[in-house]
């Protein structure tokens, strides 16, 4: 017997129009509205069309269209009857079944076995897409076209919907705006051999350290990247040979490298950019100031407590940090907790009301019963990864350490009561990592948890299952070394890097890779949002810059340039990182020729980020100007052999799921 066939609906729209008369005149006999979906079936992406008013009957047993181009093909396979259909998910199952494809023209006869309605229903699989056209006429509108030239009709979005469809395609092709066409999105397709799950390949008996993975993701993902290399290098390798055995046809399209790495979405990767050796001028030279001490935060708080000159403050902390002694009050402002402008009285106000909120989400999970829990998989789960993880977190600090500590017991209830708050998430492994300094420093159970939930807020995409915010960080991070030191950018290039040694940097930002202090005063630096947006793509560039001589004159690998980061955990200088880093800014923020995704990235082309600017830099020279040179070579600022590594990143992270 058939082994059932397995389908799950990843966009599902409604509304959405086929203008069936061309001549403009849009009565409701001229438009057919329909619902659109794509379905993932067995790992096969199909998109399908099927209008309203259709019987599914008479669309399964067509025969052809009227058009005389294209025609209705099935398997050869018995139809089931109608009445064993239990869902509508098994309808469009049954759907899958028809395929859109050309079909001749036989001596000019079309023959005609349709309702007008019943010809507008398609479906097709994702791997036939070849490109989608992308208009606008008061609303959006697409024109998908396969690769055998055969052209869909045109899907009208009167209610939205579009751009929600596009991001769902891109979840499994990369979209990239034609250089001949800007309205036109061609479709290329990822290596499937090496995006696929860590986790099947943890199948692979010949690797020991695999079972290490296995055992103890958690210590092997985020304390010792080096010991993976080999690992990940020989699936690169099967892919390469993978690779020489394709079409001559397929192997030239990548190897002409017009399609992005990794594009994440639109608005993010643009597209391509002509880009030409940049003089970007001298680095200026920057000095770090004097900590903010608690009579220069008194400075800045009137008599009913509202905060004064915050541009200024900011300025001071992004310069030198805080003392710790006021950190307790001054960490509440920076990840917004406490607004600016309140006063004394409201900020005593809004605890209470936190307080309270606080205490009636940590009662629900204190309130299960462990009858109850064992009916609940996701409580349990969560419970069981934040005890194995808050056992060993920052255990050499007095604040944490012995047992039956009290620190480790409010570290404990505050992830707990998280996932309460944040049922979606839940608890990933890495997030004890960025609570332990708040609490820290709060040393209170309710102000920890909603200065968390703040830092959380902008770091949610790295723990994401899809792990977009992860994937667009190290492309980013291409970008922006390929134009401060191209010679460096095509050595990391030819190692097939991917920018992997720098994941556990930007996942848990750089909390395994300084002293206790130093992550403090490093992330009191970064909340002030000074100064420019994704300042920490800049550390990352900084501390690259400080080890290229080394990684260079001794002609590292991939294995040994991964060894020697993971070897600078605890050496590194926090002063000397974020001074090199704010040169870098200023440096960029004077290039008159900065490319336009560079300043994307750095955010120089907001109003925000100018006055942001002014305040520490009063001598700059304004928002850089878009390249426009005309002698470029169009490039991107990843290599399909960076996708590869990005995806090996993704599934190396996702370990920190397995139990």
């Amino acid at each position: 017997m058939a082994a059932a066939v397995s389908s799950k609906v990843l966009y599902d729209h409604e509304g959405i129009f086929i203008h069936t008369n061309t001549e403009g005149n849009e009565d409701q006999d001229s438009l057919t509205s329909g619902c659109l979906r794509v379905i993932d079936k067995d790992g096969e992406i199909f998109v399908e069309y099927k209008p309203l008013e259709d019987d599914l009957a008479s669309m399964l047993c067509a025969g052809k269209d009227s058009s005389s181009v294209v025609e209705w093909s099935q398997p050869d396979r018995a139809l089931q009857p109608l009445d064993r259909q239990h869902s509508s998910e098994t309808e469009w199952d049954m759907l899958n079944a028809v395929y859109f494809r050309k079909k001749p023209m036989i001596n000019g006869d079309a023959s005609n076995h349709l309702p007008t309605r019943n010809r507008r229903a398609f479906s097709f699989s994702l791997n036939d897409l070849l490109s989608i056209k992308v208009k606008k006429e008061g609303w959006s509108y697409l024109i998908p076209c396969l690769k055998d030239d055969s052209t869909l009709p045109e899907l009208h979005f009167h209610q939205g919907g579009s751009e929600a469809f596009l991001d769902c395609l891109r979840r499994f092709v990369i979209l990239t705006e034609s250089a001949f066409d800007k309205s036109c999105l061609q479709v290329s397709h990822p290596n499937k051999a090496l995006s696929q799950s860590f986790e099947n390949l943890l199948d692979d008996t010949t690797f020991g350290l695999v079972q290490k993975f296995r055992k103890d993701p958690y210590t092997t993902t985020l304390g010792g990247f080096s010991k993976v290399t080999n690992y990940l290098f020989d699936a690169f390798k099967g892919a390469e040979v993978e690779q020489q055995e394709r079409p001559a046809e397929e192997v030239a399209d990548i190897l002409s490298e017009v399609i992005p790495g990794l594009e994440i979405n639109q608005q993010e990767e643009p597209g391509f950019e002509v880009i030409t050796r940049i003089d970007l001028g001298l680095r200026p030279e920057v000095e770090r100031g004097e900590p903010v001490w608690v009579e220069d935060w008194a400075k800045h708080m009137d008599s009913e407590g509202r905060m004064k000159t915050i541009q200024h403050l900011k300025q001071k902390i992004f310069k030198g940090g805080l003392c710790h002694a006021v950190r307790k009050e001054a960490w509440k402002f920076l990840l917004g907790y406490f607004p600016w402008d309140s006063t004394h009285k409201e900020r005593e106000s809004l605890q209470r009301t936190k307080t309270d909120e606080y205490f009636r989400m940590k009662l629900q999970w204190k309130s299960v019963s462990e009858e109850q829990e064992k009916r609940n998989s996701r409580l349990r789960d969560n419970r069981s990864l934040i005890e194995k993880d808050v056992n060993r977190t920052d255990r050499t600090n007095t604040f944490y350490e012995g047992p039956d500590n009290p620190g480790l017991i409010m570290l404990h209830d505050i992830l707990m009561t998280y996932c309460m708050y944040d049922f979606d998430l839940g608890y990933v492994q890495g997030m004890s990592d960025l609570l332990s300094p708040i609490l820290y420093v709060m040393e209170s159970e309710v102000d920890a948890f909603w200065c968390f939930v703040s830092f959380m807020d902008q770091m949610h995409q790295n723990f994401e299952e899809q792990m977009q915010g992860m994937k667009t960080q190290l492309i980013q991070l291409s970008t922006l070394l390929r134009l401060l030191d191209l010679a460096f950018w095509n050595y990391l290039e030819a190692q097939d890097s991917g920018y992997l040694f720098c994941f556990r940097w930007l996942l848990i930002l750089f909390k395994r890779e300084l002293s206790f202090q130093d992550v403090q005063r490093l992330w009191e630096v970064m909340w002030t949002g000074l100064p420019c947006q994704n300042f920490h793509l800049l550390m990352c560039c900084a501390i690259l810059d400080s080890e290229k001589q080394t990684i260079m004159e001794r002609s590292y690998g991939f294995n040994e340039i991964l060894k020697h980061i993971n070897e600078l955990s605890m050496k590194l200088n926090i002063e000397e990182i974020l001074g090199k880093a704010e040169a870098i800014c200023l440096q960029l923020k004077c290039c008159k020729d900065l490319p336009a995704s560079v300043a994307e990235i750095l955010g120089f082309n907001t109003d925000a980020e100018s006055s942001q600017m002014e305040a520490s830099d009063p001598g700059g020279q304004g928002s850089p100007e878009p390249v426009t040179g005309a002698d470029g070579v169009e490039t991107d600022s990843s290599s399909s052999s960076n996708q590869h590594l990005l995806e090996a990143a993704q599934d190396v992270y996702k370990l920190a799921y397995i139990s």
